[in-house]
This record gives structure tokens, C-alpha cells and sequence, in this order.
């Protein structure tokens, strides 16, 4: 564990950097969102797509890795709502408080985190991970705010999701890849190496990025903070540990990769979400921080118990 835990602190240790950065004024919040543009159009994305490309669609698509990720995390998301809407929350707020306990930063930080320790195989789980909570995840919370705010679902929801997933760079790098993959149509070398490049930016420059972010964020309700950390730090893992080797029968080392990536800090993008839709973004930017921080010991803890299956 001691091994696991030195292994993660250089990627926490950028995180710190990022954050002393920012909380010190030398690198202000402006210069952070240009750096995070970078990193999610750019840097990221090249990544995304290397690895999409690189893989065989047939030999990443399970299915069973999916449902089982799914089994686990839909209840939860229903568990965190449901307390959210015991404490008198509107629908818009209790969607987003569950969006916090089922949301990892699985993008700025897994990816580039879990391939490191965990190998290059990790690529594949982590990747469906990921477009699982994109595709479905950020499609009904967007889905829920909206129609609570207007009463009722109606078609133009629907257009205002499908836009928002084409527009997002992950998805579609992750898309393209597949599609050449699928295709058989080999990364002319020039552009690998092109990608390689460019995507090597993505680890330090997300992290760094994560950092900035915290600093300018202010704590409130540390009570619910601390609640939703739980829920995502420590029920989440849990329960896809439980769905994907106790009940779906995963493969192993793939069920590994996604019990890890369960085990992630809540995900940035869940306060961009609700500070674009102003449904209490210094809740989740607490809950972010809260969670961040615990997840030092955490995830050293969930990725040195996952490293041997």
C-alpha cells in the first residue's frame, strides 16, 4: 500500500502545485480557464482519440462491464436524491447533489492516472467508464433540471442534449477513434507521434488545471459536503465492486479498472453544469474540494486493493 500511495502522490503533488498556484495569485483564475480549454479541446481530446484508435472496438465493448457499472450507480444516484428530496431540496438541487456522489473526474484525472498505474490495458474499462457517465449520467442531469424548470419534458430537451454531446470533445475524440478502428484504418506514424505529443500535455496540464480550480473555491455546507464525498469516494467503489464481481461476474482486471475509477473525486464538470444552470454551484464546489482532498488516501487505498485482481 505504502508503494501504491508514492506511486499517486506525484499526481495529487500536481495537484497541490495548481492549487498553490492559484490560491497564491500567480496563476489567476483567467489563466486557468485558458489552460482548461487547452487541456479539454486539445491535449485531452489527442489523447482520447490515440487511445480509441489504437484499440479494437470488439475486443473493448462489454457489454456486461457496462450494466454492471450501471446496477451499482443508478441506485446510488436514486439514494442521493432521495435524501436530497427528504431535505425539502428542489428537483433541480437533488439532481444535482446526486450528479456529485455518482460523478467522477474520470476524464482529467483517471485517464491519464489509472492507464499509469494500472497499465495500458486500463485503457478500454476506463474509456467506457467514461462514456457511460457522459453519455448517460450528463444527459439526465441536464434532462431533470430542464424539465423540472419547465414542467415537463418536451422534444427540444432532447435536441439541447444531443448538441451537448456532439459539442464535447471527449465524446467525440473517443467516437472518431472508434471509428478508424472500426474502419481498419491504420495512425499514419507522423500522426501518432503528433498525437503522442500533444497528448502527453493532457496529464500535468489537467492536473495542474484541477488545482487552479480548487483555489478559488469557497467552502459551504461542509456537512453535505462530507456526505456527498462519502457517497463517492467510499459507497461508490462499493457498490460496483459488489455489482461487477459479485453479481455481473466481470472479468477481473477490467472490473478493477472501474471499481478505481468509481473511486474518484467528484468530477469538475459538475459545477460547470451548475454554474451554468445556477443550481447551488458552492455546493458542489465544496463537495469537489472535500472530496479531492480525502482521495489522497482513498483511491491509494481502492487502487492498491483493485492492482493485484
Amino acid at each position: 500500500m505504502v508503494d501504491i500511495f508514492l506511486q499517486t502522490i506525484p499526481f495529487f503533488a500536481l495537484i497541490g502545485l495548481g492549487y498553490g498556484a492559484g490560491r497564491s495569485g500567480f496563476f489567476p483564475p483567467e489563466a486557468n480557464a485558458w489552460l482548461t480549454k487547452f487541456v479539454f479541446y486539445f491535449a485531452l481530446t489527442a489523447m482520447l482519440f490515440r487511445f480509441s484508435a489504437n484499440l479494437s472496438l470488439a475486443e473493448v465493448l462489454d457489454w456486461t462491464l457496462v450494466a454492471a457499472y450501471l446496477a451499482a450507480t443508478v441506485p446510488l444516484y436514486l439514494l442521493v436524491t432521495l435524501v436530497a428530496r427528504l431535505r425539502r431540496l428542489p428537483v433541480a438541487e437533488a439532481a444535482i447533489e446526486a450528479q456529485c456522489g455518482v460523478i467522477g473526474n474520470v476524464g482529467f484525472l483517471g485517464v491519464p492516472m489509472l492507464v499509469m498505474l494500472l497499465g495500458e490495458a486500463a485503457i478500454g474499462p476506463v474509456m467506457l467508464v467514461l462514456a457511460t457517465d457522459l453519455l448517460v449520467f450528463s444527459s439526465l442531469v441536464v434532462a431533470i433540471i430542464t424539465g423540472s424548470r419547465q414542467g415537463r419534458l418536451e422534444p427540444a430537451i432532447l435536441r439541447t442534449i444531443g448538441l451537448g454531446l456532439l459539442r464535447n470533445p471527449m465524446i467525440v475524440a473517443i467516437g472518431l477513434g472508434f471509428a478508424v478502428s472500426a474502419l481498419g484504418w491504420p495512425v499514419p506514424g507522423p500522426v501518432n507521434q503528433f498525437l503522442v505529443l500533444l497528448g502527453a500535455a493532457a496529464t500535468p496540464g489537467a492536473l495542474f488545471a484541477i488545482g487552479a480550480s480548487l483555489s478559488d473555491k469557497s467552502a459551504e455546507r461542509m456537512r453535505i459536503a462530507i456526505w456527498l464525498s462519502t457517497v463517492k469516494l467510499v459507497l461508490h467503489p462499493v457498490a460496483v465492486a459488489i455489482s461487477m464481481l459479485l453479481i455481473f461476474k466481470v472479468e477481473r482486471y477490467s472490473a478493477g479498472v472501474a471499481i478505481a475509477a468509481a473511486a474518484l473525486p467528484v468530477a469538475g464538470n459538475v459545477y460547470m453544469l451548475a454554474q451554468h444552470y445556477r443550481v447551488a454551484p458552492q455546493r458542489v464546489s465544496t463537495a469537489i474540494l472535500v472530496s479531492t482532498a480525502l482521495s489522497v488516501l482513498t483511491v491509494t487505498f481502492v487502487i492498491g486493493w483493485v492492482k493485484p485482481l
